[in-house]
C-alpha cells in the first residue's frame, strides 16, 4: 500500500547542491534526501574542472564579476553574481573542512584557467574535482542522524495546496509504489536537462525533472533557451560523450582540423579560451563546412609525465580507446552540457512558490546569464546551497503537516506498449538535436514546436492510462522541458550567448530574461 512520510525538509537530488544543503541545515530538522538513481550518480560526480574563486593576490572579486557578466553576454544578475563570487573563498574553505583536498604546488593552490576567465582562479582536485567533492560530502551526510537517505526514488510531482508546496509524490523504484513525502520545505536539487538532446556529456539522470515539476506547479521558469554545448567531448563510438576538460585548453591545448591546421583564430582573438558558446559554434561551423565528423584537440606538445600528473582521468580514458594523448590529438565534438536557465529563485534560493527552493543547475538565480563561465557551476551549487539552508534554518515551523490523499492508481493498467515510451524518448532527443541545437532558425524551431506538441499529447494519454514507471516519469519530464526550451527560444528574437538564431543574428540592445509559466 502507498505510504506517507513526514519530514521538516525534503531535498530532491543528491548532487553537490543537495548534499551541501543537507549538511548546512540545522540538526534539529528532520531531512529526507532523495536520489533518483545511485547516491553519487549525477553531473556533480563527473565534473572534472573545478571551483572558481579568487584565491591569489593578482586576482580580485571585480575581475571575476566582470568576466562572469561578459561571458554571460551581460544578461546575468549582477547582485546574485557578486554574492556568489564574494562567497567563493569561504565555499572553498567549507569544502576543505569537509575533506576535499584541492591540488597544490609549492604550498599554494594550483589554479588553472578556463574559457572566459582573465586570471587563474579555478581550484581543482586534479581532473576529478566533482568526484572528490561528492564522496566527501556524502561521507559527512551519512554521519548525520537527522538526514535520511532514499536511494532509487524518483519524484513525480510536487504536492501543492493553496499555491504552496508541501513535498512531493515520489516513486519507489524498488517496488514501483508511489509514496507521499510531506514536508514543510522542499528543495529541488535535481540538476539540469541536457539529456533532452541526443548527444550530451551528462549522465542519464539529467532529464529536467525539477524544472518540469516546478513548471507544472505554476512556478516561473527562466531563460531555458540557453543550453550550453561543451565544445570538447571525446568522439568515439563507445565513449558516450566523455568530457574532455576545458582545463586542457587552459594549459595550451590547440583545436585543429584533421590536417593539423588551427582554426580558432578565424572566430575569436581569445582563440581556444574564448567562451564556450563561441568555441562550440566555431567547431560546429568547421564540421558542417568541411563535412568532418569531428575536430581534434592537441596537447601532445606536453610530455607524458606532465599529462599523467595533471589529467590522469582523461589520459586513462583516452588510453582505453587506443588514443595516446602525449603522441596524438584527441578527436572531439560538441555535446549538450549545461542548462543555464531554470526555476526562478532569489538570492536565498527561494522560488516563486511558497516553501519551494531550487539550487544548483535546476535553478536560475541569474549567475550565468546567456552563457555559463567555466567552473562557476560547482561554485553556484555550494554558495546557494548554504544560502538556502540558512534561510530555512531561520524559518519558524509552526504548523502541522498538511493532509494529502495517497496516490490513486486504481484506474491505471499495466502497460502493454512500453516500446512507445522508448520510441518517443528517442524522437524527442533527435528533434531537439536537429532543430534546437547549437545553431537555430525560426523554421526549425516552429517545426520542433509542432511535433513536440503532438508528442506531449501522446505522452499525456499514455501517462493517464497506464501504471507509472521510472521511464515514463522521465519521458513526461523530458517532453515538458523540451517544449519549454523551444518556447523560450522562439520568444527570444535575437542572438545572444548560447542562443544563436540564423534569422535573428544580431544582439538586441534591450536586455531581457525569457520567463515561461504555465
Amino acid at each position: 500500500m502507498p505510504t506517507q512520510q513526514h519530514f521538516d525538509v525534503l531535498i530532491i537530488g543528491t548532487g553537490s547542491a543537495g548534499l551541501m544543503s543537507a549538511l548546512q541545515l540545522s540538526e534539529d530538522l528532520s531531512v529526507a534526501l532523495i536520489a533518483k538513481d545511485k547516491l553519487l550518480e549525477g553531473s556533480s560526480y563527473y565534473a572534472q574542472g573545478g571551483v572558481s574563486a579568487v584565491l591569489n593576490t593578482q586576482d580580485n572579486f571585480q575581475s571575476h564579476i566582470d568576466d562572469t557578466l561578459s561571458t554571460g553576454n551581460n544578461l546575468g544578475n549582477e547582485k546574485a553574481i557578486r554574492f556568489m563570487i564574494e562567497q567563493a573563498p569561504a565555499a572553498i574553505q567549507s569544502l576543505e573542512k569537509l575533506g576535499v583536498s584541492f591540488t597544490q604546488e609549492q604550498g599554494q593552490y594550483h589554479l588553472t584557467t578556463e574559457g572566459g576567465h582573465s586570471n587563474r582562479r579555478v581550484a581543482h582536485v586534479a581532473d576529478k574535482t566533482g568526484k572528490s567533492i561528492q564522496t566527501n560530502l556524502l561521507q559527512s551526510v551519512k554521519a548525520k542522524k537527522n538526514i535520511h537517505l532514499f536511494e532509487n526514488f524518483i519524484a513525480i510531482d510536487l504536492l501543492m495546496k493553496s499555491k504552496q508546496c508541501f513535498g512531493a509524490y515520489i516513486l519507489n523504484k524498488s517496488n514501483n509504489e508511489v509514496e507521499s513525502f510531506i514536508a514543510h520545505k522542499t528543495i529541488l536539487a535535481t540538476g539540469g536537462a541536457s539529456k533532452v538532446y541526443l548527444y550530451t556529456s551528462n549522465p542519464d539522470t539529467s532529464t529536467g525533472d525539477g524544472i518540469a515539476m516546478a513548471y507544472r506547479a505554476h512556478c516561473n521558469i527562466v531563460n531555458m533557451e540557453f543550453t550550453q554545448f561543451h565544445p570538447t567531448c571525446l568522439y568515439h563510438p563507445h565513449a558516450k560523450s566523455f568530457l574532455i576538460s576545458e582545463a586542457l585548453r587552459g594549459e595550451g591545448a590547440k583545436l585543429v582540423l584533421p590536417n593539423g591546421d588551427a582554426f580558432m583564430h578565424k572566430y575569436d582573438e581569445r582563440l581556444e579560451l574564448a567562451p564556450r558558446d563561441i568555441v562550440a559554434r566555431a567547431i560546429d561551423s568547421e564540421m558542417k563546412a568541411n563535412g568532418f565528423d569531428c575536430v581534434y584537440l592537441d596537447i601532445s606538445f606536453k610530455d607524458k609525465d606532465w599529462i599523467t600528473s595533471h589529467f590522469p582521468t582523461i589520459d586513462k580514458k583516452c588510453t582505453s580507446f587506443g588514443i595516446d594523448i602525449a603522441e596524438q590529438a584527441i578527436p572531439v565534438v560538441p555535446a549538450a552540457h549545461y542548462t543555464c536557465g531554470g526555476v526562478q529563485v532569489d538570492i536565498n534560493a527561494h522560488s516563486t512558490i511558497e516553501n519551494l527552493y531550487a539550487i544548483g543547475e535546476v535553478a536560475h538565480a541569474g549567475v550565468h546569464g546567456a552563457n555559463r563561465m567555466a567552473s562557476n557551476s560547482l561554485l553556484e551549487c555550494i554558495v546557494f546551497a548554504k544560502a538556502c539552508a540558512n534561510h530555512i534554518n531561520q524559518s519558524i515551523f509552526k504548523h502541522p503537516h498538511s493532509n494529502f490523499d495517497d496516490w490513486d492508481a486504481s484506474r491505471a493498467s499495466p502497460s502493454q506498449e512500453k516500446v512507445m515510451v522508448t520510441h518517443l524518448w528517442d524522437e524527442v532527443r533527435r528533434i531537439m538535436w536537429n532543430f534546437v541545437g547549437i545553431v537555430r532558425s525560426n523554421k526549425r524551431l516552429h517545426a520542433a514546436q509542432m511535433r513536440l506538441s503532438q508528442i506531449q499529447n501522446e505522452v499525456n494519454e499514455y501517462y493517464h492510462l497506464y501504471l507509472i514507471s521510472s521511464d515514463l516519469v522521465e519521458l513526461r519530464n523530458l517532453i515538458t522541458t523540451a517544449q519549454i526550451i523551444v518556447k523560450s527560444a522562439i520568444s527570444r528574437t535575437e542572438s545572444r550567448g548560447l542562443h544563436y538564431n540564423e534569422d535573428c543574428p544580431n544582439t538586441s540592445a534591450n536586455i531581457q530574461n525569457t520567463i515561461i509559466k504555465l
